[in-house]
């Protein structure tokens, strides 16, 4: 039978990765022989395992090495990455490797080199003399680029349990979706990691849906821009809209926001709200001419909050900020999550999934939405490492305000004690 000798390394154990190597192994009929086992001993020590895996058949041992390797298996005389050249622009040579969202590592002269920009479902282009290697979606490969095929001399690093820290909310066990689980205790932690992001000089993005402005969150939303913890949006022509349409005559969708009541002539409200952001020529422009003085869009351009606005076949207008090339608006996307640590991806799918694919899996995401079936999705679709919060966005919105103001209290606290301490100490 055709055999391979892989090992593993680091939190192994804990995290479930050994076992979930070996039931691999098992399901796709292959065997295994354990040569070498060292467990670390306490919460520092890394574990190092070594296996030799054999298949009935060559395929079937390269598809499953190839499984693998996504679950941090490192190949064993392991030789460098093999790559072949585009030779049609944007288009892939057809043993191309498609990249995780996981951290990934590719050898290039003998030395294992880590993979910048890092998102599922793209290729790797290496340039061996400089030693760099990056992720190309790919219709951006070019005449010539070093493409790496077949899995030889690609490692990749699973996620660990967290050692420590307040940030265990987001180990990578705390993916499941739930409506039963404690909202309450998830928020908290979830306000933590953004208050830590934050103070680190860290980024946050909120993917938002049109179902913010029709549930009565946009103020939390407004909020949480005010008081700094939004550097980056990301939405649709809708939410934009709706936002507007809120700030100009008070309704979404003709719904009076105040009493719920639908408003004379009410429907037309939206599509008089996109032609005066049109006759403006802009949001910004809309908001600087004082036509819109509060709300999402207001409090984004006041503060300097980055948008990216992803249009659809169905959008009305559109609005002028909202990007119809649908090439050009992921790529913007992309563009904008480089210093990216928490997202909150809020009563939308479609934007939701697409910000997923782009996402590493080191982000910590959030996807919170009435509909489970919405939640589900963005972890079948990739992004296991998001907290799936099956809840009104904005009951979610109006805890996690809460909850932010409170830390922001402790902390003025905290500072004002240790200054007085450091006068007393003078």
């Amino acid at each position: 039978m055709p055999e391979q000798e892989i090992e593993l390394h680091g939190h192994i154990i804990d995290s479930l990765i050994l076992s979930k190597v070996m039931d691999t192994i098992t399901r796709c009929g292959a065997q295994f022989s354990i040569s070498l086992m060292q467990v670390g001993q306490t919460n520092d020590d890394l574990s190092h395992a070594r296996m030799t895996v054999s298949a009935p058949t060559q395929a079937i041992l390269d598809a499953l090495l190839s499984d693998l390797e996504t679950l941090g298996a490192e190949i064993v005389g392991a030789k460098d990455a093999r790559t072949i050249a585009v030779e049609i622009q944007g288009v892939l040579p057809d043993e191309f490797y498609a990249t995780t969202n996981l951290p990934t590592d590719v050898r290039i002269h003998g030395e294992w080199v880590p993979v910048a920009g890092i998102e599922m479902d793209v290729a790797i282009v290496i340039e061996r003399k400089q030693r760099k290697a990056r992720c190309v979606p790919m219709h951006q490969v070019k005449l010539g680029d070093a493409v790496v095929v077949g899995h030889g001399g690609v490692r990749v690093h699973p996620l660990e349990r967290p050692r420590s820290g307040s940030e265990e909310i987001f180990s990578f066990m705390q993916n499941t979706v739930s409506s039963e689980r404690s909202k309450a205790l998830v928020i908290h932690d979830i306000a933590l990691a953004m208050h830590a992001t934050r103070a680190r000089g860290g980024k946050i993005l909120l993917v938002l849906g049109p179902a913010i402005v029709h549930t009565g969150a946009r103020q939390h939303v407004a909020t949480l821009i005010e008081m700094g913890y939004v550097q980056v949006i990301f939405g649709g022509n809708a939410i934009a809209a709706h936002d507007s349409e809120a700030a100009i005559f008070g309704t979404s969708l003709g719904v009076d926001l105040q009493s719920g009541d639908p408003v004379q002539d009410g429907h037309r409200n939206h599509l008089r709200t996109i032609n005066t952001l049109r006759r403006y020529g802009s949001i910004r422009a809309t908001v600087e001419a004082g036509v819109i003085r509060e709300g999402i869009m207001a409090a984004a351009i006041h503060n300097n909050v980055q948008m990216v606005l992803a249009g659809s076949v169905r959008d009305d207008g559109p609005i002028p900020d909202v990007i119809t090339d649908m090439v050009r608006a992921q790529e913007t996307m992309r563009a904008a999550l480089p210093g990216v640590e928490v997202v909150l991806m809020l009563a939308s799918m479609l934007h939701g999934i697409a910000t997923g694919n782009l996402l590493p899996a080191t982000v910590h995401t959030v996807v919170v939405d009435i509909n489970p079936a919405v939640v589900t999705k963005l972890a079948d679709r990739g992004t296991t490492q998001a907290i799936g919060l099956v809840t009104d966005a904005e009951l979610f919105l109006r805890e996690l305000v809460e909850e932010l103001r409170a830390l922001g209290k402790l902390s003025k606290v905290a500072k004002r004690k240790k200054g007085e301490a450091a006068g007393a100490g003078a």
